[in-house]
């Protein structure tokens, strides 16, 4: 077993250190020189949070209660309102966590390990970037970046995200994302959050090592920043309090909002959402009336991208609740692993 992670782990660097050497910074792929050093610092880091993770337990294992009774549910549902081929393409991956019993969440994915453009959805990385650092007591949160960040989580304001961003940094940034401690960008998972270029007609500051995205996400590096989130593991419970608080009130009413304004407009939704060209994405932490919570995630490449998402959390909103009383399962998943079972592998 020892030799099968050891193994695992060397692959992993490998396939990471390459993929970082071959993307440039900038819309390039072929990286040299400066280029080439800049990466390497990346690269760095990321060797040393994979060796770590293989001793830190993951505070967020969504992958360990993969529910194939939930999971089947939702594919049908999904194919029921004419969304197969989008799915089979990978043009569209979502993800679903019952989190009404937190300590056992159930869960459901779909290409829940693909990684796609999410536009505006990883402004969330950059919310958590900021409340980390002000924790370790490098950054106040005044008046003034509070109201960024309000802009910048509700409006989806650019200018407000791009001044964040380099008041926290962009190294520091992209450092929490693949930090042992949260893992919501790990190699391991096909890669996940991450925020590499700034919200403003620039060139890219850092590409991600393994999909070359300026702005990407998967569905359950999405679904496991609200798990942190609603468990009061982003930071500490006050600093997730307050990203939570952030998170509520959106001002765009579209995608997984509209949905739920047309089936269930007493939910409240903690959320933010992306849109770029043919790119649409949304992350949402849903608390209904009747006391069931769900976590919601979708990325969807089709012009029709943001009509999916609202009738696809409208098919969540139904499923939640629903087989409470199924006993949970534990189980992990390997992508594209022979034989599994889950349709969570795509990606």
């Amino acid at each position: 077993m020892a030799n099968e992670i050891r193994g695992t782990f060397s692959l992993a660097v490998a396939l990471l250190c390459a993929a970082t050497a071959a993307f440039a910074p900038g819309t390039a792929r072929a990286g040299s020189g400066a280029e080439g050093a800049v990466l390497g610092e990346v690269a760095a880091p990321v060797r040393q949070s994979l060796k770590q993770q293989l001793l830190v337990r993951d505070p967020a294992p969504l992958w360990q209660w993969l529910d194939p009774d939930l999971e089947e549910e939702l594919t049908r549902s999904i194919f029921a309102i004419g969304l197969a081929q989008p799915l089979r393409e990978g043009k569209l991956a979502i993800a679903l966590v019952d989190t009404t019993d937190l300590a056992h969440p159930r869960v459901a994915a779909i290409n829940g390990d693909r990684m796609l453009y999410a536009a505006s959805l990883p402004k969330i990385a950059v919310m958590l970037g900021a409340f980390e650092k002000a924790a370790e007591g490098r950054l106040v949160i005044d008046a003034e970046t509070r109201v960024q960040l309000q802009r910048m989580i509700r409006r989806s304001s650019n200018t407000d995200a791009t001044a964040l961003m380099h008041k926290v940094g962009l190294d520091y940034i992209a450092r929490t994302l693949i930090s042992p401690r949260y893992r919501l960008y790990d190699p391991f998972r096909n890669g996940g959050l991450w925020a590499g270029k700034d919200y403003a007609p620039v060139g890219a500051w850092r590409r991600d090592p393994i999909d070359n995205l300026s702005h990407g996400a998967t569905p359950m590096q999405i679904a496991r920043f609200y798990y942190l989130l609603q468990t009061g593991q982003l930071v500490n419970p006050q600093a997730s309090a307050e990203m939570k608080e952030l998170l509520g009130h959106s001002a765009i009413h579209h995608k997984f909002v509209r949905g739920l304004e047309a089936t269930d407009p007493t939910a409240t939704v903690y959320r933010k959402s992306g849109t770029w060209g043919i790119s649409h994405a949304d992350g949402a932490l849903v608390e209904r009336r009747d006391g069931t919570t769900y976590i919601a995630a979708g990325i969807a490449e089709d012009p029709r991208g943001g009509e999916w998402l609202s009738q696809i959390i409208i098919q969540m909103n139904r499923l939640v609740g629903s087989g409470a009383d199924l006993p949970r399962v534990r189980r992990t998943n390997v992508p594209g692993a022979p034989g599994s079972l889950s349709v969570s592998s795509g990606g």
